[in-house]
């Protein structure tokens, strides 16, 4: 039998095989270049950015918790213009699908975004996150209110050609009515979920454990969470769907594209075992090759019910 195809194509953005870093974990690629080849992964997603540098929230932001942490990090970067300066270059000097993850606490931020990435070399796609506070609307994250995903989403389709990704909250009571909102506005992917609002408590001080208070949940407790909404939202939508949360080996991934994601992303496992992402397509090439299956797509919504 030839070597399995793991080759696939995601919105229009096409990778190696279905294996992508989720954004935030894995900074912005470089920081991974010494462990492995980057190359070897189907595309990287960079850490969240901003049009200004973002100080983020102060320490402590991150707490481990039983099967997985709780990050208040805060989306901390150091913009756009210093990205495209000093580290795009790197990232362009690679064969990987270069994504950019984006957040704004307004629609004109996003869309003012999106415009001016569309001016950059190297740059494969477009992932919007819309788990952010919408300060124009007293703090309501973008993603938990179909009309307003619909309108930033929109926004961001209107300014850019670019394979446009838009990365789902878990934060709401049907993730099949945000999916099909953003679809509706021209989103060519999405990606679920991102992190789970949540809180740890230190005993003896009484204190919240984050200096937020509350933060984003990751890692292996979400993950049947992770995967029944991916289900929901495949089901839902048309376009691509990219499975994320708790991720943390070749099965974990399995799972997902058996209930229809079409690549995933592996974000805190990165945390615990740096080269998670490469041994992630080792594992999915030798699963494939020891069940006959000559391409990744004869799993991909393969779900028997």
């Amino acid at each position: 039998m030839e070597k399995p195809n793991l080759a696939v194509n995601v919105g229009g953005i096409s990778m190696k095989n279905p294996v992508m870093t989720a954004s935030g974990t894995f900074g912005y690629g470089q920081e991974f270049a010494p462990l492995f080849d980057l190359s070897r992964l189907g595309a990287l997603v960079i850490k969240g950015l901003s049009l200004k540098p973002a100080p983020g929230n102060p320490p402590p932001r991150t707490v481990e918790t039983c099967g997985g942490m709780l990050n208040a990090v805060g989306l901390e970067n150091v913009g756009l213009v210093a990205f495209a300066e000093n580290k795009l270059p790197f990232l362009q000097s690679l064969d990987v699908a270069v994504i950019l993850n984006i957040y704004g606490h307004s629609i004109e931020e996003y869309a003012e975004m999106s415009e001016r990435i569309e001016d950059l070399d190297g740059i494969a796609g477009i992932e919007v996150n819309i788990s952010c506070p919408n300060i124009r609307a007293g703090g309501v994250a973008f993603g938990t209110d179909p009309k307003i995903a619909f309108q930033v989403t929109k926004a961001v389709r209107e300014t850019t050609k670019l394979p446009l990704i838009v990365k789902l909250s878990p934060n709401v009571t049907d993730i099949a009515i945000i999916a099909r909102s953003v679809e509706d506005a021209g989103a060519d992917v999405v990606s679920l979920i991102n992190t789970i609002t949540a809180m740890a408590v230190d005993v003896k001080t009484r204190r919240p454990k984050l200096a937020n208070i509350t933060g984003g949940l990751s890692g292996p407790a979400i993950k049947p969470i992770a995967l029944r909404m991916v289900w929901n939202a495949a089901q839902a939508v048309r376009i691509p769907v990219i499975g994320v949360g708790g991720i943390i080996d070749a099965s974990d991934a399995l799972e997902f594209f058996i209930v229809g994601a079409r690549a995933i992303q592996v974000g805190t496992a990165n945390f615990v075992n740096p080269r998670a992402s490469v041994e992630i397509v080792e594992g999915l090439d030798a699963y494939l090759a020891e069940n006959n299956i000559s391409d990744i797509s004869q799993v991909i919504g393969s779900l028997r019910t």
